[in-house]
This record gives C-alpha cells, sequence and structure tokens, in this order.
C-alpha cells in the first residue's frame, strides 16, 4: 500500500512506529531529497519538529510542503497564530460552549491539557481534545486553560515535540500516533490508482437523507472512475478535513448545524466543496432567495415577509388567502404550514415567530406538480415533475400514516424535452446563488413559470433524478470534481 503520510522529525530512530501508510522521515531529507520533492500531490505532512521558529527546519517544512502541493499540519497560517495571544483567543471564542461543559467538573482555576493528534494524553478531557485539534491543528500540542469568573478561557496554545515528553511518556506518545492513523485506514480499495481524495459526508442517521444508499455507491464508483479514491464520513470527522481534496455533502445543511461548520472549514482549507458554504447559506433560508429573486426579475408566488408586527389585526390584512407560510431555513415541505383565512393565519404565526423573527408568506398556487430542475455548473443536469402526495397540497405529506403516501409519485424527463420557459427561468434562478448543485424548484401556470425555491442539496435517488441518464448524472458531477480540484491546484 502507497504511503499516504509523512511524519517529519528531527530524529526518525525515536519513533517506535510501523503503519502501512505512515513513513517516518527526517526533516533534513524532506527539504532537500528529490524523491520528497516529487513525492505524491496531496499528501499529509505532519510536521513534528523540535522548532517552528522562523527559519527554523520546522518552519521551513511546513512552508515547502505548501510549495510542493502537500498538505502541512500544522501549516505555515497556524505557526503564525500560535504567536499572537488575540487570535488564540478569537478561535477559542468559537467553541466557547463546548469548552464550558467539557471543564464545567474540573477544580481549580488552571488546566494544562497536551493532545496527541487530538488525543488527550492524560485522557482526561473527552472530546475536548479532538475540538481543540481542529481550532489548532498540530501533532503534539499544549492547550493553558484559566478559569476566571466562573468561566475557562484558553490562556495559551504551545505546539510541542517529542522531546517535550519524557522518556518513558514517549512509548505512549508512539501508542497514540499508531492509533490516531490505524482510524483512517477503514478502506479497503488501494489508493495507489487515485490521484486525489473525494470525502462523501452523510448523516447515517437522518430520516429522509438527499441520497439513498445506491445513489452513494453510485457516486463512489464515478468518481473512482475519474481520479478519486473515496470514502464516506459524517460531521463527528471534521478534524479530518485536510486529509481530502474534494467534500461533496449528500445529508440535509443548515446554517446553524455542524454540517455547514464542516463546509466553511473544507472551503477555507482550499478544497473543492459541494455544497459550498456560501451555497448553504443562500438557498437554505427562503427570505434571502425571495429578495434575489426580486431584485433579479424572476417571478415567483406573490410573497410577503411577516414580522411580530403582522400578529396584529390590522397588520395580517395585506395577505390575500389562502396563503402559505414558511419557516426561512425549512427543507423538504418542513416548517411550511397553509393558512386559510387571518384567524388562522395569527394563530400559526404567533408559533413559527417562536422559531424565526422573520417568516415568510406566499400566495397559495395549486398545480398538480412541481417542476425540479437540476443544475451543476450552470448547465442542467436533470429534470423531474414531483406530483402532489395523495390527498394532499405539499409533495411531502409528513402526517401521512402510511409511508407508501408520504410522497406523491415522479416522472423524469430528458432536459432538451423540457419547456424552454421552464429550463431558462431554472437555469436563470440558479446562477443567483453560485455555479455548484443545485435543485430548482418551479410551478407551470398556464404561460407562467413561477420559482418556488432553490435547493442547495437537491435528492438524488436511484431510479428518480438517474431514471433516464443513469451512471451519466454521477459521472458528470464526478467530472465537475475533477475540474475543480485540478483548477484549485493548478492555481486557477
Amino acid at each position: 500500500m502507497p504511503v499516504l503520510n509523512l511524519l517529519v522529525v528531527d530524529n526518525p530512530a525515536r519513533w517506535d512506529l510501523s503503519h502501512d501508510s505512515v513513513e517516518v522521515v527526517s526533516a533534513r531529507n524532506y527539504l532537500s531529497h528529490s524523491r520528497f520533492q516529487q513525492f505524491r500531490t496531496g499528501a499529509r505532512v505532519f510536521n513534528l519538529c523540535r522548532s517552528y521558529n522562523y527559519q527554523s527546519l520546522g518552519y521551513y517544512v511546513s512552508l515547502l510542503a505548501e510549495a510542493r502541493g502537500h498538505r502541512a499540519v500544522p501549516d505555515v497560517a497556524t505557526l503564525r497564530d500560535f504567536r499572537s495571544s488575540a487570535i488564540v483567543r478569537a478561535r477559542g471564542s468559537e467553541w466557547d460552549a463546548e469548552i464550558q461543559a467539557a471543564l464545567r467538573k474540573v477544580e481549580g482555576d488552571e488546566l494544562t491539557l497536551r493532545l496527541v493528534f487530538g488525543q488527550d494524553f492524560e485522557q482526561g478531557a473527552g472530546a475536548l481534545g479532538s475540538r481543540l485539534y481542529r481550532l489548532f491543528p498540530s501533532p503534539l500540542l499544549k492547550v493553558q486553560f484559566l478559569r476566571r469568573k466562573s468561566t475557562w478561557v484558553i490562556a495559551g496554545v504551545t505546539p510541542l515535540s517529542l522531546h517535550s515528553f519524557a522518556g518513558e511518556e514517549r512509548v505512549r506518545v508512539n501508542e497514540l500516533v499508531a492509533k490516531f492513523f490505524s482510524k483512517r485506514q477503514i478502506s479497503v480499495h488501494p489508493r495507489k490508482k487515485f490521484l486525489y481524495d473525494l470525502a462523501i459526508v452523510v448523516d447515517p442517521a437522518e430520516i429522509a437523507p438527499p441520497s439513498d444508499q445506491k445513489a452513494l455507491e453510485r457516486f463512489a464508483v464515478a468518481a473512482r472512475e475519474v481520479g478519486f479514491y473515496t470514502e464516506t464520513i459524517t460531521t463527528e470527522d471534521v478534524d479530518r478535513i485536510k486529509e481530502f481534496d474534494a467534500v461533496f455533502i449528500r445529508q440535509g445543511t443548515a446554517v446553524d448545524r455542524p454540517i455547514y461548520q464542516l463546509s466553511r472549514l473544507a472551503y477555507a482549507e482550499g478544497l473543492a466543496v459541494i455544497d459550498d458554504p456560501w451555497s448553504i447559506l443562500r438557498c437554505t433560508n427562503k427570505i434571502y432567495l425571495s429578495e434575489s429573486l426580486g431584485r433579479a426579475k424572476i417571478a415567483t408566488p406573490q410573497t410577503w415577509i411577516l414580522t411580530r408586527e403582522d400578529l396584529k389585526e390590522s397588520g395580517a390584512r395585506k395577505v390575500s388567502f389562502p396563503c402559505v407560510l414558511k419557516i426561512p431555513d425549512g427543507s423538504f415541505s418542513v416548517g411550511v404550514r397553509k393558512v386559510e383565512d387571518r384567524e388562522e393565519l395569527i394563530e400559526v404565526l404567533r408559533g413559527m415567530l417562536g422559531q424565526s423573527e422573520l417568516i415568510l408568506a406566499q400566495a397559495f398556487v395549486p398545480s398538480e406538480y412541481d417542476w425540479r430542475i437540476g443544475v451543476l455548473d450552470h448547465q442542467p443536469l436533470f429534470a423531474c415533475r414531483y406530483f402532489m402526495a395523495k390527498d394532499h397540497w405539499q409533495i411531502y405529506n409528513w402526517a401521512s400514516d402510511s409511508e407508501k403516501n408520504r410522497s406523491g409519485r415522479s416522472e423524469t424527463f430528458y432536459v432538451d424535452n423540457v419547456p424552454r420557459i421552464v429550463m431558462e427561468t431554472a437555469l436563470r434562478a440558479a446562477r443567483l446563488v453560485g455555479d455548484g448543485l443545485y435543485g430548482v424548484d418551479l410551478k407551470q401556470v398556464a404561460d407562467e413559470v413561477l420559482v418556488i425555491e432553490i435547493n442547495d442539496n437537491p435528492s438524488i435517488e436511484v431510479g428518480v433524478e438517474d431514471k433516464l441518464i443513469g451512471m451519466e448524472l454521477y459521472r458528470r458531477i464526478a467530472r465537475s470534481f475533477r475540474r475543480r480540484v485540478d483548477s484549485l491546484r493548478s492555481g486557477n
């Protein structure tokens, strides 16, 4: 099995580590040997040098790793962050709630943790160690906490070397390093024939995921065809994001959930990401989409933005009935209610305002089905018509006791057979969001086409969206990822 990770140290003789995916090399060899200058693009370089000071060997290991297309841990930016107490405090505040929860039972007003690849050396911090590794990615790390007025704050973050551990402690360090890399060897597919690594992110507990298991398998097959090693991960693996070149999110998205943070981190690390964080931000908020569509003069159902003022009798008069109320970040028809009159509107609105300060109201437009146009890289990918669930006004009826009747039937079309006005409207709408993978929902009423919403994480399931073009749908997505990664690597 080819080496995937380089452990760069001052003296390899001090490391008793044997693992197929890891090679321990000296800093001087890594910097000067021609073999490492031509080493696999995207390889992980874990820098455990004794010093990271400016122009030291450790500093140049991280600097040249980035120049060679390798992924340095820590990278040069992180090395600079360690020297700024303001940045350390600011980054620590991102996880303040988790820090307080993890340390609430700690006695005293001071605490020092030593971390080995995010694993607590003393085994007292639980999951906090892995969270700190995400904030300050460094193989060996010391984090100091102080309690100030009952609140824990990060007082200092310092990278460590093997010299920081006493002789008998180094055995334990080697064990934790081996454990870290062993957890990452979970695939039986040899990576030697793959140029890049793709993470497919899923939520195993999700009731209605955007792709079924068969579709996920087809994505993996298509990705391997174009040169990607693929691995399925969850948001719990966010600390591993730097191991990959691309991330494909196949779970429900929301700005206030860990999946958004994963997307944001992946994008910040220079990975090709679908859904990128900007698409998630824009698509998951219906009020943002309403404003954007209005400014672009793209037709939608008549729309009103409601606030607490509209709980008053006079405020509610601006709305026509029946109408549909939507929580801005609802998805898959969740957080959507149809109301028939002013009295019902005020009752439903009062409950919804407990979840959001703004609620979207749209005129109800009855139809037998909705169009869904899948768009990727500004081009049509698939086209479907989704019919309303039995005896219901929406595609999904989550209140149905029958799973069979929970959603309506679907029809799949070749994109060339979609009415021109539907296709052109969908492509215009998707451009407002970005160049990612979107599902544009539209209603066609006589000669008018109305955009209902734009989804950043459209459903793609075997036998539905891929019914007509089969594997070609998955291959187009895989080729898009390949183009994106190639472009990032070439600096374009």
